[in-house]
């Protein structure tokens, strides 16, 4: 699909996103028309939407499915999250095999500790944030179904897609929890799953975290702390920037779903195999608020030995 336009209101409806009332109060920055020049991305997949109304903002091969590497925790995340009754303070136990799991597929790891005991709020910071394998590996043992390992994280891979239907994201697949292989979306399923998504408290809360510390009882009896830094280096950076989760393979290459809000209006948008992904990102969201915060963006630097994504 060629980049196309829509035209959006000057005033933005009170709609609810993520349980926070957007105002219906005139924009600081000009709105979107249809005269406006639609930005040049290098993203092959890339899509800008209304967090509120749905409206498109911007579309480029938007409805094509790519692999989506590790954007699909956000999936994982929304299928724990989603769980009637959630604890998010029950404690799981971290095992060796989700450790092995990351050395297996050479994946990034929030560097999870064998016996340690984390919370799930703990392990989906683990997941979003570093964009840890072995967190993500670790929610879908505790929260899949089966009596072996192996039955339990198919069946979790199995909510994720049962979700994707729910949700009438008929083009996204997945075939792991943490998008190492056989999962992929489109950039408006992708936007779209996010919209449902920051309706959530907690989720909201991680995703915009720019770094994590906390405690959790260590395997020898002492206390553990883990550190996490979010590899979403457009937190920070781009003014109003609230997530959302950065992925990276080879197939997939550089990818990001981010969200912004600026003036009651939240913005929501994915690119898909970027050459740089949070130029693409700036660009489309100063297209949308009507801005030119792009030309002077400083990404964020990550410290030493954080994990890339």
């Amino acid at each position: 699909m060629t980049a196309k336009l829509l035209t959006v209101r000057k005033t933005v409806a009170a709609v609810a996103v993520g349980g926070t009332l957007l105002v219906g109060t005139p924009l600081v920055a000009k709105a979107v028309t249809s005269g406006d020049p639609a930005p040049t991305v290098t993203a092959k997949g890339a899509t800008l939407v209304d967090a509120g109304s749905g409206d498109s903002l911007y579309g480029k091969d938007a409805d094509k499915p790519r692999p989506m590497a590790s954007t699909a925790k956000i999936m994982a995340a929304t299928v724990v999250l989603d769980t009637e009754n959630l604890d998010l303070d029950r404690k799981v136990t971290v095992r060796q095999q989700y450790r092995d799991y990351v050395t297996e597929h050479h994946a990034s790891t929030a560097d999870l500790q064998t016996g340690d005991r984390v919370t799930v709020r703990q392990l989906l910071y683990a997941s979003l944030l570093p964009s840890g394998a072995d967190a993500a590996y670790a929610l879908a043992d505790t929260f899949g179904t089966g009596a072996t390992r192996a039955q339990r994280v198919k069946s979790f891979v199995g909510k994720m897609n049962a979700t994707a239907r729910r949700l009438h994201l008929d083009k996204t697949t997945f075939g792991t929890f943490d998008g190492t292989h056989d999962d992929s979306s489109t950039p408006v399923e992708l936007a779209k799953l996010t919209r449902h998504a920051l309706h959530n408290d907690t989720f909201r809360k991680v995703v915009g975290t720019e770094k994590y510390k906390g405690d959790a009882p260590a395997a020898n009896g002492r206390t553990r702390t883990y550190t996490w830094t979010n590899t979403n280096q457009l937190l920070g950076a781009y003014d109003g920037a609230i997530g959302i989760k950065t992925g990276t393979t080879d197939e997939a290459g550089k990818c990001l779903v981010f969200a912004a809000t600026r003036d009651g209006k939240t913005l929501v948008g994915t690119v898909l195999n970027s050459k740089d992904r949070y130029q693409d990102a700036a660009k489309l969201l100063d297209h949308g608020f009507g801005s030119d915060s792009a030309k002077n963006l400083k990404i964020r630097e990550l410290p030493t030995g954080a994990q890339q994504d």
